[in-house]
């Protein structure tokens, strides 16, 4: 019981747990989501892609989580984002229409997106400089465990049963809701050293990070919307070979998040930064130029297990900003990040209608941008020394 309690007062186990439980629930509902809005709601193209532009909105707007901050603690917002994400899973198999699937998409990305800003912000402000990178990993790590569990038992279900999308998302959903429950019944209250600045914060000596942020999630968004459909289009592979993919992905992922983690700790935000772009600029050029079903495979696995790394944006602001700034800046980083979310589908789409290649080369250019971007990380960021052209006070002269 001693030991029960201990591992209940970690900061990292309560953050894992969290992620865990939120990942359960969107995995479920997104392995579930296409095959039942074509099935049972009868959508089209065009409607799938309204509701996944919906689905991003909730992203976009996740600065007003700021607002939040100002009547609760980050922990409770956590919370209440986990059960809020639990009753969208749930009531989506309920209502099998396009305003139905609508209202559903909405609450439950809503849960998911402030949960995951609540999160952000309360892994930077409970785990240390020094601990972070490895905290994070593990966390990353226990993202990939979730939707292992979710796609397994998801493909187990379908195997052994003929359950009804109904009974799918409420199993799902109820699970979420009620592992969010326990969660907040079992574990402490968690609170950060530093009392955070309330509203929205904007500084201009975080314009790096602002700027990494924001071309990090462009780069994503191609690779969300356009990566997986290539491999479908031009490979022509199949929604088993597909789900095996992305099960590989995920079972990498629970043991390499960890170690890039670490790695991230070892060698240092620079390092990693820069890494994560190289691995980014070879894995669209192939994109682009590849005629392998294989090598695109492989480079959608390795994009999806390098992901990990943008863990070093985050350590690297929190090693340059001021304490009290980590929450509201994790609502603002948040938003940045899905600026891109919100135009580049459509407007990737035409391009992709002309030449499908164009759009990867477009991803390998903001790749290399962000790769430049990364030459002024300084190899030792902190508090004055935000970037390699920060010029840090000068110390005063000895006196004569």
């Amino acid at each position: 019981m001693h030991k029960l309690r201990i591992l209940f007062a970690s900061p990292v186990v309560f953050l894992m747990t969290l992620a865990f439980v939120n990942w359960l629930g969107f995995a479920s509902w997104q392995a579930l989501l296409n095959n039942f809005a074509k099935d049972a709601a009868g959508f089209d193209g065009f409607q799938i892609g309204v509701l996944q532009s919906v689905r991003e909105i909730p992203g976009f707007l996740a600065f007003t989580a700021v607002f939040l901050f100002m009547i609760m603690r980050e922990q409770t917002l956590a919370y209440l984002s986990l059960l809020m994400l639990g009753v969208g899973v749930a009531m989506t198999g309920f209502l099998p229409s396009f305003w139905g699937l609508i209202l559903t998409t909405t609450i439950m990305s809503v849960g998911f997106h402030y949960f995951e800003t609540a999160n952000q912000a309360l892994s930077l402000q409970l785990l240390s400089k020094k601990e972070a990178p490895r905290g994070i990993g593990k966390i990353y790590g226990a993202n990939a465990a979730a939707q292992l569990v979710a796609y397994g038992g998801i493909a187990g279900a379908f195997l052994l049963f003929t359950p009804s999308y109904e009974a799918m998302f409420l199993v799902a959903g109820g699970a979420t809701f009620v592992l969010g429950l326990l969660a907040m019944a079992g574990f402490r209250r968690f609170q950060g050293e530093t009392k955070q600045n309330r509203g929205i914060v904007l500084r201009s000596r975080y314009w790096l990070y602002y700027a990494l942020t924001f071309l990090s999630g462009a780069r994503r968004q191609i690779f969300m919307a356009f990566g997986a459909f290539l491999l479908v289009e031009r490979f022509g592979y199949e929604v088993s070979t597909l789900a095996q993919l992305l099960f590989l992905t995920c079972a990498i992922n629970v043991a390499a998040a960890p170690l890039l983690g670490r790695a991230i700790g070892r060698f240092g935000e620079r390092a990693t930064i820069l890494a994560e772009n190289v691995v980014l600029v070879i894995v669209f050029l192939g994109y682009a130029f590849t005629g392998s079903a294989l090598v695109a495979g492989a480079l959608f696995v390795l994009d999806g297990v390098f992901f990990t790394l943008t863990i070093a944006q985050k350590t690297y602001f929190q090693k340059i900003g001021d304490p009290a700034d980590i929450a509201p800046t994790a609502s603002v980083a948040f938003t940045i990040n899905h600026i891109a979310a919100v135009a580049m589908p459509v407007t990737f789409g035409v391009i992709w209608m002309s030449d499908p290649s164009a759009v990867f080369l477009i991803g390998a250019a903001i790749a290399c941008v962000s790769l430049a971007l990364a030459f002024l990380v300084p190899r030792h960021p902190d508090e004055g020394n935000e970037t390699v052209l920060s010029r840090p006070a000068k110390a005063p002269l000895p006196a004569e």
